[in-house]
């Protein structure tokens, strides 16, 4: 039987080559040759002032919440169906994050939503391109303008996504990328920091090398410098060896992305009169980057019995994402309907550049089988 994975990274000799690169320059830690070019790789891609390499995006956003100056007593409204690391971020700085519901359509956080969370507390919000799919920005970038509070985008599953014509992790003055295996970019783990403002570029630069910056830099000045801590930093550096797999993976994720959007095209062509699930769905003014594609099953499915009986014939499936405000480590007395309802009935089926179109074929057939035996009657 044809097992026919969720997810599976487009990895190959293009990026083995690059890496005996770095073995052989005797430098693979981070904040090296490699992690200099791939920043400026990243800093010409987006037409930003800076760009940070990272170990992850959880990282990136954890800087980013420090260089905006976030502190405990403060709020940040974050887009509530996700994977939890936007309120993680918050968290770690001291500050509140308050929960924001989502669009039903799209699953991506609701402006309206956003603007009745506004208090006197609120400092920003983070804004997140749901499984690749970016966010209303014009309608966010209005409301913090009318209130005086950053944005930050949390772009980690979009690289390639679009939004009226602009780029996801360009979309607001500070934008969050993730390179995590199963996105459209991968070093398998790693991330990015994307700013408009060179100063937030270099507090997260400084802050992610534990204060100090980068030795590499320091080892090329002639004589001893010793660096000095005068601040509180993490080990938070991409490696140069992720750096230049990244590099790679930058040239590459047109290709990668135009077979993507080819599956889920399929998808859209043969479950379009599916009665039991609904497709996703993406607004005229933005593409999506299809880091996952997600379906949204009728109320009568069974999800946990169709996805026992999808992955006992060898197909992948997942539950989506989540719905942060309901996880035991918030404990949130806020109510994100929307978010809620998503979080019950999403079901992610396979989505990676290396599906081939008769595997695509296999997951309908199987998934319109079984949504029929684990539907219950009316």
């Amino acid at each position: 039987m044809d097992t026919i994975p969720l997810v599976h990274a487009s990895l190959g000799d293009r990026e083995f080559a690059a890496v005996a690169e770095v073995f052989a320059s005797g430098w693979p830690a981070g904040q090296g040759p490699k992690g200099k070019s791939l920043e400026a790789k990243l800093a010409k891609r987006y037409g930003v002032g800076d760009a940070v390499s990272l170990s992850n995006c959880g990282a990136a956003l954890h800087l980013a919440m420090l260089a905006l100056g976030v502190e405990p007593g403060d709020e940040v409204i974050v887009a509530d169906y996700t994977f939890p690391a936007p309120a993680h971020a918050v968290r770690y700085v001291g500050a509140t994050p308050v929960f924001a519901d989502v669009r039903a359509d799209t699953g991506t956080v609701d402006p309206q939503a956003v603007a009745d969370l506004v208090g006197p507390r609120t400092v920003g919000v983070i804004a997140v391109d749901t499984v690749g799919l970016p966010a209303d920005y014009t309608e966010l970038m209005a409301i913090a303008d009318r209130h005086g509070l950053f944005v930050v985008e949390d772009a980690a599953c979009a690289v390639g996504a679009t939004y009226q014509g602009r780029e996801a992790g360009a979309l607001a003055p500070v934008a969050c990328l993730s390179f995590h295996g199963r996105k459209g970019a991968t070093s398998g783990e790693g991330g990015a920091l994307l700013t408009a403002d060179p100063v937030i570029g270099a507090d997260a630069r400084l802050r992610s090398s534990f204060g100090i910056g980068s030795i590499y830099d320091q080892a090329q000045v002639v004589g001893l410098p010793i660096p000095s801590f005068t601040d509180i930093g993490y080990n938070y550096k991409l490696s140069d060896i992720a750096a230049a797999i990244l590099q790679v993976q930058l040239d590459r994720v047109d290709e990668l992305l135009d077979r993507r959007r080819a599956v889920a095209a399929r998808y859209g062509e043969m479950l379009a009169d599916e009665e039991l699930l609904t497709l996703p769905y993406v607004p005229q003014d933005r593409t999506h980057a299809w880091q996952s594609y997600m379906v949204t099953l009728d109320p009568r499915v069974d999800r946990s019995g169709l996805a026992a009986a999808l992955r006992a014939q060898g197909i992948g499936c997942g539950h989506g994402t989540w719905a942060t405000h309901l996880q035991p480590v918030y404990r949130s007395t806020q109510q994100c309907p929307v978010s809620a309802d998503l979080f019950q009935r999403n079901l992610a089926i396979p989505m990676h550049a290396e599906l081939r179109m008769d595997q695509v074929e296999r997951v309908v057939e199987v998934l319109r089988t079984e949504l029929k035996n684990h539907a219950c009657p009316h």
